[in-house]
């Protein structure tokens, strides 16, 4: 057994020695993320989870960019780039439980690993874009690599937190590597794609999620239960929809999603039926994500001051009334405004979610619990948009977003009845 430790780096191997003299004979094998006690290295863990997100998703991101356009060049027709772009919503939508449920059961370094060589592969797929095959393919390894690793890296950050605010710190640190990673990866597969050509950006975004493989190392090993570890036959998955609570987060999530997916959807009609040009919207579009990272850099700052519940219905309101005002505004700026507000709304409620969500299941339940999260966003991704498009050629953009704030008003309702549940 001790042959193991001798390839290790000296750091986990003093951390892993330091296991095994605390534990008894008779104690369960060291598996893979148990999170140091002290705050500095509690900090070092966390950076490295977020560096190891934004890899997988910088990656993810840039071939979202480069694929349509890859097929856009070799012909192909445009239901072939939405069939693409299908694929990254479509797989992690459809493996999202095997993923939560195979965390659950290796921890960390194993499904960040098959993450990150899936990424890998699928980024070195899109280099024969001349086959639609290829490109499919490397949307689906891609898509599937970033949801596996996005499930592992919160449920283990969420190891890291002791008590509400700590938890809704550490899941805000969290969720600024999507937003990183959504302006890094495309910045880069665009640039590389000008000035070297799509193999070029492909290779490189295959580097990203190889950095993450080096990464991953930093994260010290977790000693999980033989219970867990060896457990095949696991709970039910519907037994977690039993809980109201539950439910209710759910649901939140997916108002959450799919208020973004309208925005996106709506505003570049909106915008050319009020007569503003691409860089106006594309002012508009920046707005929202300056918003979402400055509110991201703030709330672990005021962690303490902001009881979660209180934020999932401040967010939600804040939401509700944006989506009732955005139709009735015809002004750029009006409109910057109103999408920063959207901004500061979206990007606060999400890590109040994921800390309320792992508060009202079991732990060893908590990678299943994060899947459910990602299925019913990537489901919503996958079908949302199509029915939007049915929707607004009936009754028009505007009446979308007045639809979408009839359902956030009935979602401020859900998240008021989480006052009793857990520590919320």
């Amino acid at each position: 057994m001790w042959q193991r430790y001798s390839a290790l780096p000296p750091v986990l191997k003093r951390f892993r020695i330091g296991c095994l003299m605390a534990t008894t004979l008779g104690s369960a094998p060291l598996a893979d993320v148990n999170m140091p006690p002290s705050s500095n290295s509690s900090r070092s863990v966390l950076v490295a989870l977020i560096a190891c997100q934004i890899g997988l998703h910088a990656c993810v991101q840039g071939v979202r960019l480069a694929a349509p356009l890859s097929a856009l060049r070799q012909g192909y027709s445009e239901w072939s780039v939405g069939l693409v772009l299908t694929m990254f919503a479509l797989f992690p939508a459809l493996l999202a439980i095997p993923a939560g449920r195979f965390a659950d059961r290796n921890g960390y370094h194993l499904p960040v690993r098959l993450a990150a060589i899936l990424s890998v592969v699928g980024a070195f797929l899109a280099v024969f874009s001349e086959q639609l095959v290829f490109l499919c393919a490397s949307a689906a390894l891609c898509g599937a690599g970033s949801g596996l690793g996005m499930i592992t890296i919160q449920r283990s950050a969420s190891r890291l937190s002791h008590g509400d605010a700590d938890s809704l710190r550490v899941f805000s640190w969290i969720a600024l590597a999507p937003a990183i990673a959504g302006l890094f990866g495309p910045m880069l597969a665009g640039a590389l794609i000008d000035y070297a050509g799509f193999t070029a950006a492909f290779v490189a975004l295959a580097l990203l999620p190889a950095c993450t493989l080096l990464i991953s190392k930093a994260v010290p090993v977790e000693r999980l239960p033989t219970t867990v570890r060896g457990l095949q036959n696991q709970p039910s998955s519907s037994g977690l929809l039993r809980l109201p609570a539950f439910r209710r987060l759910l649901l939140i999530n997916w108002l959450v999603s799919a208020s973004w997916d309208v925005h996106c959807f709506a505003l570049p009609i909106l915008g050319v039926q009020r007569g503003l040009s691409a860089s106006a919207l594309g002012g508009v579009l920046a707005a929202y994500a300056v918003s979402s990272m400055a509110v991201r850099l703030i709330i672990p700052v005021v962690a303490e001051l902001l009881p979660r519940r209180h934020i999932l219905v401040g967010a939600l309101m804040l939401t509700f009334s944006v989506f009732l005002v955005y139709p009735l505004l015809y002004e750029a700026w009006a409109m910057a405004l109103c999408a920063a507000a959207l901004g500061i709304a979206l990007g606060a409620i999400q890590p109040s979610i994921l800390a309320t969500l792992l508060d009202v299941v079991p732990k060893e339940r908590h990678g299943e619990a994060l899947a459910f999260r990602s299925m019913t966003v990537h489901a919503s991704m996958t079908v949302m948009p199509l029915f939007f498009g049915l929707i607004g050629a009936g009754i028009g953009a505007a009446s979308l977003f007045w639809l979408m704030a009839t359902a956030l008003g009935l979602g401020c309702l859900e998240a008021r009845q989480l006052r009793s549940v857990g520590r919320c």
